[in-house]
Parts: structure tokens; C-alpha cells; sequence
């Protein structure tokens, strides 16, 4: 690691860390159909099955790696702004039902949404593009004073009271057995769903794409004499910082993030390709665009407050223990699940009348 910064710099090597991870998370996620909105409507419909077996399997490797890691003294996360910085507890509660609803409605997550657009679907591109758009307003723009009064209604501090294991009671070895029997659980739910070998080898890629993110950004501030942000796989700030770097600046500054939504974007397409899934999806009259955007706006705003989408905050951060993340990732479940009830209920009434 340190021959690697000496070569590249700082930025260089998180850039390439950022890449690296993004190829691994983007060919994973594309081939295993990873997808929160998917695993929502299965549990609201009452028919949970493949979609919420590749979720739970993404989730829990992320878990387990992740905390026991940190057990083995590989990986220490108390710096990590997710833990350590102070968190809104606000945010997590309205933002996670705002992106729930956000999801179902654009039909699929920031996550998704890349790895579709990647794929050759424009309607999740152009969701992806206004996500982008309303995040960085909700960041710096004209919504950011509501976003940061929502925000503001209820905190907790970083530390202790910020972490899920310490609340309770727990060491990171006791949640990473904990998350390796529900690995088991999940992987037996997984082969009576019928789930295949590849879709859930690749899913539990995903977690570990998510582990490797945390443990790249982490040796890397070790060794740097610069002050490096510890983070892993999120899409909404990096997507925004992205954007923001190809508009405005005539030079790009490397980093972890913007390293990897590039790096996701090429492993999502390349895997698409070279299974032949690759295809070009445009709006219809069964896909109105208005729906889309409105879903994108909620998910756009509803992830900053959040402090992360549905793998940022749901995965990344919950493999963390951070209570905010968890909170965040439970409520994006609850107003996903309402949302996809309501819309079925409608398309019921409308065709019986």
C-alpha cells in the first residue's frame, strides 16, 4: 500500500481503489440482479423468494466480513464518519421512507439504477441523471435548508451512542457469528427458492465488494499523511461528486468515490455484454416517465437525509453497526413495502372497474 501511494499519490490510490471495488460491486450486482425494490415487492406481495434470498445473502457476507474484520484487528472503523460523526436520527426515519417510496416508484435504487443504465436502459439513466441532481441540490442547493432542518429535529452524537453493537452490548466478534449463522440461514432460503449456484455466489460478492471498500479506504489512511475519509460502496454523494467534477472542473481530482461510480458503471456494462444482456429499454406507455422522475426526486432528496442509499446506508453502513444506518434501511423497507401496496391496490380497483 505504501509503494502504492509513493506511485500514484493519495488521490491516485483511492481513485484506483474506488475503480477496483466499483468493477467487482458493478459485475456482481449486474449478474446476481441485486436489488432492494425487487426484495420489497416480493415481501409486500407475499411472495418473498430469489430477490430477497440474493439481498439477504449481499447483506449479511457484508456483515460478517466486515465486523469480523474488525475483530481480527484488520479493519477499524470508529473513525468512520457513519460512527464517529454526529448522525440524525430524523434523517434516517424521513429519508429512508422518502427513498422507499422513491425506489419502488423509479423501479429500482441509486444502486440499480447504474447498474441498468450500464446495461443499456435509458429510463435508468435519466432517473439516475435527476437523483443526481435533486441530491446535490438537497446537498448544496436550494433544498439544502430543508434538508438540514429535517435534519436537525432529532440527533445523536458520533461514538458510542452512534453504534448498533455498542447499544447492544455486543463485540464485533459476536455480531460477525451472529451475521455468519444468518449467512447460513440465508443461503439455505436461497436453494429452496431455487436460486442459482452463480446468482448466489455473485450476491454474496456484493457483501464482500462492500467489505473490500471499507478495508481499501482503511489501509489507506494508515499509510497516507493526508487525512483520508473511511468509507465504502455508496452512490448518491459519489454520484453527485462525479457530476459535479465532469461540469464544472477542466481537471479531475481522484478519490474513492469518484473512482468507483465510473468503475461500477464499466463492470455492470461489461458483464452485461458479455452474457449477452445488454439491450437498449426506453420509455412506454406501461413505463410513464413522469412516475420515474418523481420516484428519483424522493430518492435524490430522501438519500441525503438519509445519509446514504440503499447501499450506501442500507449495506455499507449497516455493515458498520451504525443505529442510524439500520434505521435508515428499516424505514426505506417500510415505505417501499406501502408504496408497492398502495400502487397494487390501484391497479386492482382500475382494472375492476
Amino acid at each position: 500500500m505504501e509503494w502504492l501511494i509513493e506511485t500514484l499519490g493519495d488521490p491516485g490510490a483511492l481513485g484506483l481503489a474506488g475503480a477496483l471495488v466499483g468493477l467487482l460491486f458493478g459485475a456482481a450486482a449486474q449478474q446476481s440482479r441485486f436489488c432492494l425494490r425487487a426484495s420489497t415487492v416480493e415481501v409486500a406481495e407475499g411472495h418473498p423468494g430469489p430477490r430477497l434470498a440474493v439481498w439477504l445473502l449481499a447483506f449479511f457476507t457484508a456483515v460478517s466480513s466486515v465486523q469480523l474484520a474488525i475483530h481480527f484487528g484488520i479493519l477499524d472503523l470508529s473513525g468512520a464518519r457513519v460512527l464517529a460523526a454526529t448522525g440524525s436520527m430524523s434523517g434516517a426515519v424521513i429519508g429512508g421512507l422518502m427513498f422507499g417510496t422513491g425506489m419502488i416508484l423509479a423501479r429500482g435504487c441509486a444502486s440499480r439504477l447504474l447498474v441498468l443504465a450500464s446495461s443499456g436502459n435509458l429510463r435508468a439513466l435519466v432517473s439516475g441523471l435527476v437523483v443526481t441532481l435533486v441530491a446535490q441540490s438537497a446537498y448544496k442547493g436550494v433544498l439544502s435548508p430543508a434538508r438540514e432542518a429535517i435534519s436537525a429535529l432529532w440527533t445523536i452524537p458520533g461514538g458510542g451512542e452512534r453504534s448498533l453493537a455498542a447499544m447492544l452490548g455486543l463485540s464485533p466478534l459476536a455480531v460477525g457469528a451472529i451475521a455468519l449463522f444468518c449467512l447460513g440461514g440465508a443461503v439455505v432460503y436461497a436453494m429452496r427458492n431455487r436460486v442459482p449456484v452463480w446468482h448466489m455466489a455473485t450476491g454474496a460478492l456484493v457483501g464482500l465488494a462492500v467489505a473490500l471498500g471499507w478495508w481499501a479506504t482503511f489501509a489507506i489512511s494508515q499509510v497516507s499523511f493526508e487525512v483520508v475519509p473511511i468509507s465504502s460502496v455508496t452512490f448518491t454523494g459519489p454520484s453527485t461528486d462525479t457530476l459535479m467534477v465532469l461540469v464544472t472542473q477542466p481537471r479531475v481530482t481522484l478519490s474513492f468515490g469518484i473512482g468507483l461510480v465510473p468503475g461500477v458503471a464499466v463492470g455492470a456494462g461489461l458483464a452485461a455484454l458479455l452474457t449477452r444482456e445488454w439491450r437498449l429499454e426506453r420509455f412506454g406507455a406501461d413505463t410513464p416517465m413522469e412516475r420515474y422522475l418523481v420516484g428519483a426526486a424522493l430518492m435524490g432528496f430522501g438519500a441525503m437525509l438519509a445519509g446514504g442509499c440503499a447501499v450506501g446506508a442500507g449495506v455499507s453502513g449497516g455493515a458498520a453497526m451504525s443505529v442510524t444506518a439500520w434505521t435508515a434501511v428499516f424505514c426505506m423497507w417500510v415505505g417501499a413495502m406501502v408504496t408497492q401496496r398502495v400502487l397494487t391496490l390501484r391497479m386492482g380497483q382500475s382494472v375492476s372497474a
